[in-house]
């Protein structure tokens, strides 16, 4: 049986896990947290397993090594949500809706009612809109517990030590998922800074993802049921510092103020900032120097293409395949 060692419990470590666990692998999981939690970049995701949307401004990989996302996440934890996603704007912005479609595909336009139908709680304020009815979403942290609870419970064992790579890696094959840890090891790895509410809002009701463009802020809002929402929107490049800035924080409400003026009554539950890591063209890499094989750059995108990141760690080990996203150049 072949033995690897993961470094990191992120969302790209416990896919790639996952993943190895599928091919027969004995894996050993390393951590420097005991469990999964606000430590982590992963637990700020979205959720949004959208990538028709994501095309609007990422590149190709990204939409079609996206696309089997949603069915990977029902398979292995369930609770993924297949209601679509809906991309508004107010009238006033309707030339960033226009240019939205331009860049992206797999959609339907929609009009004032039936983006009433859709959302009822968005009332009449949007005359027209996108539905892309395909996509879906989860909720990100039952997602990492349950993904969790299943390598382990599949054979997987866990260590929990701040890990050096190298140190393993001389002693058998080790994948390192560290995210913006692992910069001590890829140089050209930079941080995208995250900053996130979770609001909690039981007068209104969300079926599904919306994004509102605004040539400022376009917001995103996810709904986690029972009246909780996830929102977000900005990215700002460098490592992430400790707490939302000011500005982010007064942006980010008064663009979901905009979507629904209710929300001007919801209570704050939580305040997220994170550091995203990416690569300069903001995809992901594979890099191999030995038995050393670094799993890193998801940017934005972790529960989008971590799991197709996490396939081709496995066929590389088990099947001598080169993946799509390997950077031998840097090796």
């Amino acid at each position: 049986m072949t033995a690897v060692t993961v470094i990191g419990a992120g969302v790209a470590g416990l896919c790639v896990a996952r993943a190895l666990l599928d091919h027969g692998a004995d894996v050993l999981l390393v951590d420097r947290h005991a469990d999964t939690g606000p430590h982590g970049c992963s637990w700020w995701a979205g959720g949004m397993l959208a990538p028709f949307c994501e095309g609007e401004s990422a590149e190709e990989p990204v939409v079609r090594l996206g696309a089997q996302a949603a069915d990977w996440w029902a398979a292995k934890t369930g609770g993924v949500h297949r209601c679509g996603s809906l991309v508004v704007s107010p009238a006033r912005d309707k030339s960033d809706l226009a240019r939205f479609a331009r860049r992206t595909t797999g959609y339907r336009k929609v009009a004032g009612p039936e983006i009433s139908q859709l959302e009822p709680d968005l009332g009449d304020r949007f005359a027209s809109g996108l539905f892309f009815e395909t996509e879906a979403h989860l909720a990100p942290r039952r997602a990492l517990d349950q993904l969790r609870a299943g390598v382990l419970a599949d054979g997987a064992q866990f260590m929990q030590e701040e890990a050096d790579p190298e140190d393993h890696a001389r002693r058998g094959l080790t994948v390192d998922c560290r995210g913006f840890q692992a910069r001590d090891q890829l140089p050209d790895l930079r941080g995208v800074k995250g900053e996130m509410l979770v609001l909690s809002c039981p007068d209104i009701t969300l079926n599904r993802p919306i994004r509102m463009l605004h040539p400022r802020v376009p917001l995103y809002i996810v709904p986690r049921g029972d009246g909780v929402f996830m929102l977000g929107a900005t990215m700002v490049e460098g490592k992430a510092g400790q707490h939302v800035r000011a500005r982010a924080l007064l942006e980010l409400l008064s663009a979901a103020y905009a979507l629904n003026p209710a929300f001007g009554e919801a209570e704050v539950l939580e305040i997220g900032v994170d550091s995203r890591p990416a690569f300069p063209d903001n995809l992901p890499r594979i890099r191999r120097d030995g038995n050393l094989i670094m799993a890193n750059g998801l940017f934005r995108h972790g529960f989008l293409l971590a799991p197709a990141l996490a396939q081709m760690v496995a066929e590389h080990i088990f099947h001598n395949k080169t993946p799509e996203v390997m950077d031998e150049t840097a090796a």
